[in-house]
């Protein structure tokens, strides 16, 4: 599952173990990339707490938007697990796994607005080379119908994801076809 120790469900007490089942009464199920937080309960609190700021906010871009960034900046880092999550999640929106593959494979290809290609172009050059980001960026983001509102989300959940999938690849976090599926989206 990892290459760091775990503490299982059936053996985490005190507030490791309020934490999983806080997770699993909010989300339905305990995720891999939360059971790698075992051994600091504490982060996987907050960790949890930014993830459901972040990913499911009724404010700004709906939850698609919210998907379709969180498989597109894992695709350009390369990281399966949070990939095999997102497209999940993405395709529970969107009902066409051929799109969502298509996303994953290069979005660039895929049939998106303008206004979501130009999500996506600025999260992955945030994500690739976030030095190079310019306020034209943000410019070209409102010209498209963003708010400036929905650029900061843009902007956390493009670089959460950037800490999330170096959590993920960084500590050999792995799935099955069973975890990946069944989350509350």
């Amino acid at each position: 599952m990892a290459w760091i120790e775990i503490t299982d469900e059936s053996s985490a007490t005190g507030d490791l173990e309020e934490v999983y089942e806080s997770i699993t009464r909010s989300r339905g199920k305990l995720s891999n990339i939360m059971r790698v937080h075992s051994l600091h309960p504490a982060a996987m609190r907050a960790h949890l707490d930014l993830y459901l700021q972040l990913l499911f906010s009724r404010a700004g871009l709906s939850r698609a938007e919210r998907e379709l960034l969180a498989v597109v900046v894992s695709a350009t880092n390369g990281c399966s697990y949070c990939v095999r999550h997102h497209a999940e999640a993405l395709n529970a929106y969107w009902k066409d796994e051929d799109r969502v593959q298509t996303v994953i494979d290069d979005y660039r290809h895929a049939d998106l607005t303008l206004r979501l290609r130009a999500m996506l172009d600025y999260a992955v050059l945030l994500t690739r080379q976030p030095s190079a980001t310019a306020e034209d960026h943000i410019h070209h983001l409102r010209d498209v119908g963003f708010s400036d509102r929905e650029i900061l989300d843009v902007n956390l959940i493009t670089s959460y994801f950037n800490f999330v999938n170096r959590i993920a690849e960084g500590l050999g976090v792995v799935f099955t076809n069973e975890e990946a599926r069944g989350f509350r989206y």
